[in-house]
């Protein structure tokens, strides 16, 4: 074989290697597209899979909901008396204390009447004179001695001495100072001391400044609000009310509207309202400050949910309700609010479960994962107070 045959069978094996080579390479770079277009496909279904939304729902329930108007007020005593000194005069005597309860016309305080005692022996005395005197001049005009006229002159001064002996009387009783209605003493001022004179009260109105006592009857209890007029068609005499007390805690007290001002204040666009307190139960005092709830509407069968299932936005109210682990949205008419509840009139059925928390994340026809256990709580036996 000739040099010029071997180099041409070399060159054909060595073109037949590079070939196969090439395919090789091809068929390499032919799978790797496949595989990395099979995992473009992969990573792009994988992206269009959209995690559930985790979600907390609450159940419709059914249960008494009451529209009420909260305010607050103090609570007072209708009967209230300041004990005033009428007559000035040093104190010798003191009978009762804060605390204690007292009878109508019971005696409280006595003080030194000697100077007194003496004007109605005084009067007393000239009285005396005076009827002795008209007796005798009686007999002598009956038998014509004495003229009409003298006797006349006569009755009137014993009638003005009368009455000044029944005056001097009546400023001794009130040495004696009594309380003018039955109750609780809740005040006795600081000057009520043994040896310590006291002077009459200079109005007609006794003040705190101006009583020596003050006696309320505790049983009596009563508070005024100031109520907006927009309010003032849903308020009506009788309708009840309740009271809390932060002094009486865990406890709700009852009572009712006794009288509604029929005059509304123009500076304040309010009017009054008088509650009477008809369930003290021996634990309310006047000064405790109430929080009030007007009961103007009242429904035993409200279907409800958390005011927090309403979404935030404009328009009709809506909520989302979840169904096969789905969110759906839907409208519903609001009736009655009542604290952390709201009543739904139309939208909603029974047993439906709202979402309550998670809503800002959930668009409509989402898929969502509850991750509470929504319970539907039993009837409630009685509203509760709103806050506010």
């Amino acid at each position: 074989m000739t040099r010029s045959n071997c180099r041409t069978e070399a060159d054909v094996t060595h073109t037949a290697r590079i070939w196969l080579l090439a395919m090789l390479i091809a068929a390499a770079l032919v799978l790797a597209a496949c595989d990395l277009a099979n995992g473009d496909n992969a990573g792009k279904d994988a992206k269009d899979e959209v995690p559930a939304v985790p979600v907390e729902v609450a159940a419709t329930r059914r249960a008494e909901m009451a529209a009420i108007y909260t305010g607050t007020a103090p609570i007072e005593s209708e009967r209230k008396a300041g004990v005033v000194a009428k007559v000035q005069g040093e104190i010798r005597q003191i009978l009762v204390d804060e605390g204690q309860h007292v009878r109508e016309g019971q005696l409280l305080v006595r003080l030194d009447g000697d100077q007194m005692r003496l004007q109605v022996a005084l009067a007393e005395a000239t009285m005396r004179k005076l009827e002795r005197d008209y007796a005798r001049n009686t007999e002598l005009q009956a038998k014509g001695l004495i003229s009409a006229v003298s006797i006349d002159n006569l009755k009137y001064e014993l009638e003005a001495a009368k009455a000044s002996w029944e005056l001097a009387r009546l400023q001794l009783s009130y040495t004696e100072i009594r309380s003018p209605i039955g109750g609780t003493i809740t005040i006795r001022a600081e000057r009520v001391k043994i040896g310590n004179t006291v002077m009459p009260a200079g109005g007609v109105i006794a003040t705190s400044d101006s009583a020596l006592f003050v006696v309320e009857d505790l049983d009596s209890l009563i508070l005024r609000i100031n109520v907006p007029e927009r309010e003032l068609a849903k308020l009506s005499v009788d309708q009840v009310a309740e009271l809390s007390f932060d002094a009486v805690p865990d406890r709700v007290f009852a009572g009712k509207v006794d009288l509604i001002s029929p005059y509304v204040d123009p500076t304040t666009a309010t009017f009054g309202v008088r509650v009477r307190v008809t369930d003290t139960g021996g634990l309310l005092r006047p000064g405790m400050f109430a929080r009030v709830a007007l009961v103007y509407e009242r429904k035993l069968d409200a279907l409800q949910i958390p005011r927090t299932a309403l979404l935030d936005g404009d328009g009709p109210p809506k909520v989302f309700v979840v169904k096969d682990g789905k969110a759906a949205e839907r409208s519903v008419k609001l009736g009655l609010t009542n604290g952390a509840y709201v009543e739904i009139v139309t939208g909603l059925k029974d047993g439906e479960q709202v979402v309550v928390v998670g809503q800002a994340a959930v668009k409509p026809g989402a898929t969502v994962r509850i991750v509470n256990t929504p319970a539907r709580p039993a009837a409630r036996t009685q509203p509760a107070v709103a806050a506010g």
